[in-house]
């Protein structure tokens, strides 16, 4: 036995592998010791499987091990499979692997999922409750002594040496030297200098030379050997000659290590076409359901509507340059898919990166001048609140490279495919947000109400629809592995499915090209995903479309928030291609016509506030004031023990008792008592920055009249009586029409102010104007009297 066999984890198989597992695993290139690609067997002696001649035979075999599962037979750990299981036994046997044993060696191994995968493949396809368990404590000691991480890599290189050889799971990648004519390769988290790599592991893997791929690698040592007469000197003391220096630098060929057998854990390669003519047998639904299993997730406990949220998370990693956001409440797995799922996608938590980062160092050659968007299928900003560009020209670039798929650096226009995904966090309900803002809110100051940036993206998910991730949402059922499905979603980037739409719908007159675009793009990546034999049904086509229609509109109604007519065609819909008569309008379901202030005319007492809360943040307030016979006395509800709120509203009601005949002859405080309700109906925490308001309420409650329609009063009012500045007019006014207002009440003051207000939010709400400091005028002109 060879030197570096060192354990018997990787021993002899009961099982030989099938001919669907050898293709997905190693592309069906297993040869033995002595072949070029001596596969997980012949990485032998250095702990890897292998039978006493040395021949490749990985164990697991998904077909043979668990191909006569039947529906309600129960397995190991009370496993039972479904009908889709059988399906997908029967279509992609070697392909498929339990996904709740990925889930269960996930939560104690951070390693890829695809290793994981890969070794639940090789030790854990069987249904025997006893064999299963001892396929997982394999499993875990394999990864504890051969899988290399970076804080471990001095002991593995030692284990190397002092054994001669040593099976190791990393990741390696390698480059052409094309003036020595070899192979330059070097590993993720084993830190060792770069050593060659044989020719022939290129040529079969070729992914080696995309950005690496993991494998599973014997590695060997050259020991320098000592001849006698060096050892002779040793023995007598007397001192070993020095090696005279040659000069020559030092290359990979130096390298003392050398590769004796490397097997992929990825799939180097993928059939596709094997792949989608698969896709006959099964329903649209069975197909849906087979993606969210593989993805890891249960369908059976989704909604169809869930269940196209979750897909179209995927929609990124099969469609190029194609731009995707998702806002919505925390814990709900927004990430889940780019960091897990799939190696062709980078999440960048935080959301804090450069422009170099992005696109590529300027002045750079080679490698540093591609950026993460030249060399990834999928980039994703988590966290989009705390993005941050140290170079504000990093927002434009983006823009550019969102719109056109190209950017420039220095002298040159280039070309990148990566898609862009934007996640992040809605603290507040959707109801709420509307009435107060937009559903881009959450992106920083650099993004807010850029119309221009927001119009770029293709499709708005809204992920206050997806569950809660719980435990019956992961599912317990076979589903494709995790590198045959990401292989998938690559090569499928390849293909175009814009056109599907053509044969049976068009779309209406409201689409300009960024809406075209972006409906097309989401289309196509669902076709790929849902049917990608292209067999589809007017049904099917339409079901997609209103879909892909319904992302788009609810970027479009932002857009309207944000800026106005400029975006007013917000009605998208199609029309039928043999009935062009025939049209439908795709709403989206939480953009409702109910406003917090109505367009009617309110109570007498009622009045509407608009103020910074104590938090910091604008809202609109109902001040609900009533007037009954009493002896001049005022209490309120709703303010607590909130001083500063509590002082200000008894401010606006004191002056009030010594001005209410100014307002309105005839008018007197003395003869009635004064019940306040203060509604914080955005429940942004109460302001001291509306007695104004209160004033304007009491008056009204006095005399019986009620304020002019649709009408919202900032201003903080002090018991000395004067009236502090309107600041923040912009945001004022902005809040006041998304909840509805018409009307305004201004001091004149703030015209000059208004120059700076944008023109959409003047044409949505017209200033009512009051002497500046005069509360009386601005308490007549609000009751219009």
């Amino acid at each position: 036995m060879p030197t570096g066999y060192d354990d018997d984890l990787w021993e002899v198989p009961a099982v030989q592998p099938s001919e669907e597992y050898e293709q997905a695993v190693t592309g069906g290139t297993w040869r033995d010791a002595a072949g070029a690609d001596a596969g997980v067997a012949s990485a032998a002696d250095g702990g890897a499987v292998a039978d006493a001649g040395g021949a490749a035979q990985p164990d697991g075999d998904f077909a043979v091990a668990v191909g006569e599962a039947t529906p309600g037979t129960a397995g190991a750990a009370g496993f039972q499979a479904d009908d889709l299981d059988c399906k997908l036994l029967e279509h992609f046997g070697g392909k498929i692997v339990r996904k709740d044993l990925t889930a269960l060696m996930k939560r104690g191994a951070n390693v890829p999922t695809f290793v994981l995968e890969y070794l639940l493949g090789m030790y854990c396809s069987t249904d025997n409750e006893e064999d299963l368990a001892a396929g997982l404590d394999r499993i875990r000691t394999i990864l504890t002594n051969n899988y290399v991480r970076p804080d471990e890599s001095e002991r593995i290189k030692s284990k190397i040496r002092e054994l001669g050889q040593y099976t190791i799971i990393d990741k390696v990648s390698a480059v052409l030297d094309e003036y020595k004519d070899i192979y330059e390769a070097h590993f993720t988290n084993l830190n060792i200098e770069p050593f060659v790599m044989p020719a022939d592991y290129v040529r079969n893997y070729s992914k080696i030379l995309q950005g690496g791929i993991w494998c599973i690698m014997r590695i060997e040592y050259r020991r320098v050997n000592l001849d006698e007469d060096d050892f002779g000197m040793e023995v007598f003391g007397d001192e070993r000659p020095k090696k005279r220096a040659t000069g020559k630098k030092r290359g990979a060929e130096d390298s003392p290590f050398s590769v004796a057998s490397l097997t992929p854990i990825q799939m180097p390669n993928l059939d596709l076409d094997s792949m989608i003519e698969q896709r006959q047998y099964f329903t649209r639904d069975e197909w849906l359901d087979m993606l969210l299993r593989s993805a890891g997730y249960e369908p059976n406990v989704l909604t169809e509507r869930e269940r196209m949220h979750f897909v179209e998370r995927m929609v990124p990693l099969v469609e190029r340059n194609y731009n995707l956001c998702e806002l919505g409440p925390r814990g709900t797995g927004k990430s889940h898919i780019y960091k897990e799922v799939s190696p062709y996608a980078i999440l960048l938590s935080g959301g804090q990166t450069t422009t170099a980062n992005l696109f590529g160092r300027m002045n750079a050659r080679g490698a540093a001048r591609l950026g993460l968007v030249s060399h990834w299928d999928c980039i994703t900003f988590d966290e989009v609140a705390g993005m941050r560009f140290r170079d504000q020209n990093a927002v434009q670039i983006l823009k550019d490279y969102m719109a056109s798929g190209s950017f420039a650096r220095g002298r040159d226009q280039m070309n990148a495919d990566a898609s862009i995904v934007y996640e992040g966090n809605i603290n507040d309900t959707v109801a709420n947000v509307l009435k107060t803002t937009h559903l881009f809110d959450p992106f920083p100051i650099e993004f807010n109400n850029d119309s221009a940036f927001f119009d770029r993206i293709h499709y708005y998910l809204p992920g206050w629809e997806i569950p809660k991730m719980r435990s019956d949402l992961l599912t317990e059922h076979y589903g494709l592995i995790t590198d045959c499905l990401s292989e998938f979603c690559k090569e499928m980037r390849r293909r175009d499915y814009t056109h599907l739409i053509d044969e049976y719908f068009r779309l209406n007159s409201d689409f300009n090209k960024r809406d075209e675009i972006g409906v097309r793009k989401t289309f196509s990546g669902l076709a790929k995903l849902l049917f990608p034999d292209q067999n589809m049904g007017k049904e099917d086509v339409r079901w997609l479309l209103e879909y892909a229609i319904e992302g788009r509109r609810r970027v479009k109604e932002q857009l309207k928030i944000m800026a106005g007519v400029e975006f007013i065609d917000v009605n998208l819909g199609y029309l039928d291609a043999e009935n062009p008569s025939e049209t439908k309008v795709i709403g989206v379901p939480e953009q409702t016509d109910s406003t917090l202030i109505p367009d009617g005319p309110l109570m007498a007492g009622q009045v509407f506030g608009v103020g910074k809360s104590l938090g910091g943040e604008f809202a609109v307030y109902k001040l609900e004031n009533k007037a009954v016979m009493g002896e001049g006395k005022f209490s309120h509800e709703g303010i607590g023990n909130v001083r500063p709120v509590r002082d200000s509203v008894e401010a606006a009601f004191k002056l009030f008792e010594t001005n209410a005949s100014r307002v309105a002859r005839g008018m007197h405080a003395g003869s009635k008592d004064f019940l306040l309700y203060y509604n914080d109906l955005q429940s942004k925490g109460l302001s001291d920055e509306i007695s104004l308001a209160e004033f304007v309420g009491l008056c009204s409650a006095a005399c019986n009249k009620p304020v002019l329609d649709a009408l919202a009063v900032p201003g903080a009012l002090r018991i000395s009586g004067t009236i502090d500045d309107i600041r923040g007019l912009e945001d004022i006014m902005r809040v006041a029409k998304n909840a509805g207002a018409k009307r305004v009440l201004l001091p004149t003051s703030s015209i000059m102010d208004m120059q700076t207000v944008p023109p959409e939010l003047i044409s949505g709400v017209s200033p009512v104007f009051y002497t500046p400091g005069d509360y009386v005028d601005a308490a007549v002109k609000a009751l219009g009297l």
